[in-house]
């Protein structure tokens, strides 16, 4: 674990902006590796919500990271309040993790077959969350949305979902639809290439209002088969739950047997 700790004046520092506002120079690497990639990447990004041509600017291309510190090609460096998305909340590069990646790439990169480490890794997600009874690991937060999905859909042999607007859960045909995050900075509110008849399926509810859900098990009634939701809101603004909207979701769920994902 990264024991950097960054001091007042890292985080007020005049280094720390927007990716979206910093200025770069004519001929700076970040804005030429940009121009290239565009050639190459749809939007010059390997993912819809790092896009910029709606926000405007260059993003950065970072070079190398350690601690809670990125530093992009052209040798800027930031305080990193994004960490990867949440996957580097311990830190850029730490000692111990570098020393693991290291130990499991001489033993191989990849098998295409069960190994010891995940079933050790599985018995680590139960024991830290007992409630957990079996894991499927997966490579996005997108599959796991999906697979969770599916899941849903199979146990109780319906087809609709209920989502809320302005939470996003990654890029499948069910869940882009009023979507959050990615798709607003697209300026896409429905977006294209979604079949109607998926878009049908997903119902669309108010983060923090109660009664919006009540309503939609009312009217589709035993249509539904789970509801998902951020905890905390993280992609329109990290909107916490009201008291009680946790709780009552769980409820509904339980009472018109759900799968609250």
């Amino acid at each position: 674990v990264s024991t950097y700790r960054p001091s007042r004046s890292d985080i007020w520092s005049t280094e720390v902006q927007s990716f979206a506002m910093i200025s770069f120079p004519a001929m700076s690497a970040s804005k030429r590796l940009f121009t290239q990639a565009k050639r190459i990447l749809p939007g010059g990004v390997n993912s819809p919500v790092r896009a910029f041509s709606a926000v405007g600017g260059t993003p950065p291309f970072i070079r190398r990271a350690r601690g809670a510190r990125v530093v992009d090609e052209d040798g800027r460096s930031y305080v990193d309040f994004v960490m990867s998305w949440g996957p580097m909340i311990h830190g850029h590069a730490p000692a111990g993790l570098r020393r693991a990646l290291r130990d499991a790439v001489e033993r191989g990169t990849s098998f295409g077959a069960p190994t010891a480490l995940e079933v050790e890794l599985g018995r680590t997600v139960r024991r830290l969350m007992p409630s957990i009874e079996r894991v499927r690991f997966v490579n996005s937060g997108t599959e796991a949305t999906m697979s969770a999905l599916r899941l849903g859909r199979a146990v109780t042999g319906r087809d609709r979902i209920i989502k809320f607007a302005g939470c996003y859960h990654g890029h499948g045909d069910a869940f882009l639809v009023q979507a959050g995050s990615g798709a607003t900075t697209l300026g896409v509110p429905t977006s294209p290439g979604v079949p109607r008849a998926v878009a049908a399926d997903t119902l669309v509810a108010r983060y923090n209002d109660l009664d919006s859900v009540e309503q939609l098990f009312k009217k589709h009634r035993h249509r539904i088969a789970a509801l998902i939701v951020e905890p905390i809101a993280g992609n329109m603004g990290v909107v916490p739950p009201a008291g009680g909207f946790l709780e009552g979701l769980r409820a509904l769920t339980s009472q018109h047997d759900a799968l609250l994902i």
